[in-house]
Formats: C-alpha cells, sequence, structure tokens
C-alpha cells in the first residue's frame, strides 16, 4: 500500500494568498496517482484551499498528517504546497485558519508523528518558505532527528523562500518533471535521491536551494517510468562485456548500411547487425563509446572496438550481481 496526502492551500483568511499552490497540489496528485503506462500507484487524498467556502484548516490539517503516518503502508507520502513561518520555536506550515506564524502544525509535530510511523518508508516533500528546518530541532543543533526510512526534501533552506513563476511553484515544477521521468535510471525507477539531483542540477547558486535529509537503507522507487532501453537488452550487458575494462571488436559486418563500403569489404551479417543496434543504444545512453573512432560507424567500419563507460560499468556490475 503506498498512501499519499497532498495539501495545496492559496487562500489565507488572516493574511496574504498564494496563486500557485492548488495547481502544485493537483499537478503532484496527477503525476503520483499512476505509474507511466497507467498502472497505480499512490493511493492520493487531496486537500485544498481556494477560498472561504474551500479551505484547510488547521485542526484538520494537523488531524490528516497524524492520521497519514498512522498508517502501515509501504510509503507514506506528505506534500504541502503554502505558506510556511519560522521563529524561535521552530518551523510551521500555515493553514487557512492560521492567525499567525505560530498558529501553524508545527513541523516538530509532524516529524514526530513520521519518526513514530509503522510505515516502512516515510516521504516528507514541503514548498513553502522557509521549509529547510524540518528535522533540525529548534535548538540550534543541526543534527537531522529522521528515523530510519524517513526522507525529506523542501524547496528552500531555513532561511528562503520559496518562489513560484506562471503561476506554478518553481520547485514543484521541477519535482513534477522528475517524476515525469527526468530523473527515471534506466530501469525506470525514480527515487528520492534522483529526485533531488534533479532539482539541485536545475537551480543556479543565487537561486533558493533546496535541501534533502534522508536516513534509509536504501532509496525506494516513488514511480516507475518507461526505462529508455528494454531491460532484456540491458542484461546483455555482460554478454557483450564478460569483465571489467572487456573491449568489444567491431568490424564491417556489425554496420548495416551499405553506403561508404569499399570494394571487397564484408557484407553486413543481420545477426551481428543486430548486436549493433543494441551496442548504439548503449552508445546514446552513455553507457558506451567507440576506441580511437569518432562514432560507433567509423569503429565498425574500421574494424576497432567499444567499451563501457564507468556508468556502463556500474550497470554491468548490477547485472552480474543479478539486480536487474
Amino acid at each position: 500500500m503506498r498512501i499519499a496526502l497532498i495539501v495545496g492551500i492559496d487562500y489565507y483568511e488572516h493574511g496574504s494568498d498564494l496563486f500557485g499552490c492548488v495547481n502544485d497540489a493537483h499537478a503532484v496528485k496527477a503525476i503520483l496517482e499512476r505509474h507511466d503506462g497507467g498502472a497505480v500507484n499512490f493511493d492520493c487524498r487531496l486537500l485544498t484551499g481556494t477560498g472561504s467556502s474551500d479551505r484547510v484548516d488547521r485542526s484538520e490539517l494537523k488531524d490528516q498528517v497524524e492520521k497519514l503516518f498512522k498508517s502501515d503502508a509501504e510509503i507514506a507520502l506528505f506534500y504541502f504546497a503554502g505558506h510556511g513561518h519560522i521563529e524561535a520555536s521552530g518551523g510551521y506550515l500555515l493553514a487557512t485558519d492560521s492567525k499567525r506564524g505560530d498558529e501553524g502544525v508545527s513541523l516538530s509535530e509532524i516529524l514526530t508523528f513520521a519518526n513514530a510511523s509503522p510505515a516502512k518508508n516515510k516521504v516528507i516533500v514541503l514548498d513553502s518558505c522557509h521549509s529547510g528546518i524540518a528535522g533540525t530541532p529548534p535548538t540550534g543543533d543541526q543534527l537531522a532527528t529522521l528515523s530510519e526510512g524517513l526522507t525529506v526534501l523542501t524547496a528552500s533552506t531555513k532561511d528562503q523562500y520559496a518562489t513560484e513563476e506562471n503561476g506554478r511553484g518553481v520547485f514543484t515544477s521541477l519535482f513534477v518533471d522528475a517524476l515525469s521521468g527526468s530523473a527515471a535510471n534506466l530501469t525506470g525507477d525514480i527515487t528520492p535521491g534522483s529526485v533531488y539531483a534533479h532539482i539541485d542540477q536545475s537551480l543556479g547558486a543565487w537561486e533558493q536551494r533546496p535541501v534533502f535529509k534522508t536516513n534509509v537503507k536504501q532509496f525506494v522507487s516513488l514511480r516507475k517510468s518507461s526505462p529508455p532501453i528494454e531491460i532484456s537488452d540491458l542484461r546483455r550487458l555482460t554478454e557483450f562485456f564478460p569483465t571489467p575494462g572487456f573491449e568489444y571488436a567491431l568490424d564491417p559486418t556489425y554496420e548495416p548500411e551499405m553506403k561508404g563500403r569499399d570494394a571487397g569489404m564484408p557484407l553486413p551479417n543481420p545477426e551481428k547487425t543486430r548486436i549493433f543496434s543494441i551496442l548504439q543504444r548503449y552508445n546514446r545512453l552513455n553507457l558506451l563509446v567507440p576506441v580511437n573512432a569518432s562514432h560507433m560507424w567509423n569503429a565498425a567500419m574500421e574494424s576497432k572496438s567499444c567499451r563501457l563507460t564507468a556508468l556502463g560499468e556500474h550497470y554491468r556490475r548490477l547485472v552480474e550481481k543479478n539486480r536487474i
């Protein structure tokens, strides 16, 4: 069971309204509900605050977060987009009826619920100002207090504001982009770590900086994307490259094109051209490079070879250990 509580609040009864948080919440729900291809992923509960008749009050927000983390789920994920507040006593997520900053839901309370949760994996994603304080005690101690299986990903540090552009949160736009497949590995898995890496690389040093805190033995996949290569073809890495540093010898029989062949050059071999097609896909995915040749075509026509890159060697080891 994978469950997600997704909250977006634009309407604030006693403060300035926001404009992209509800849109962000809907976008996160849409991407998390199903894997690429349509298989069911997260069972999502959506709370939105759009106006006086559609609101998320503090009591409801706290109760729903507590209920989420009481679940014995494979993954319990909490996403929040809205106003955040920080003061000496810690950080807060503001609800529709919050009159002042410390009348929101305390991040310390949320972390307490998550730390005590029976869920195997707990993920907290916050697109709010000052959210980077989540997991850090207000005493000034810089050690994060995260139980095993808990991951926190926030839009900004404790001293920064979370920004919006074109009616959407900058952080959430990148978060959804990552879940859409931009952060997928070659087997199609999208993990919290790969999501953070995608967001981190997309934001400059002078922009808001995302924060990532985790205490896990291994990353869980948040969503499956269509892999860029057939898994059966990826598993053939050890067939073509049986040992580290191995160079696979090529010759003109691997190249299916007739154009550019010198007189007397051997004709394409159908079995070898099928292998060459897989090797070329490896090359496009940065798993493999030609040796002493500018392109794979040249490597074949000039009877040279190809070898795995560092990334290719990594996946070769995974195949060898039967982890793919």
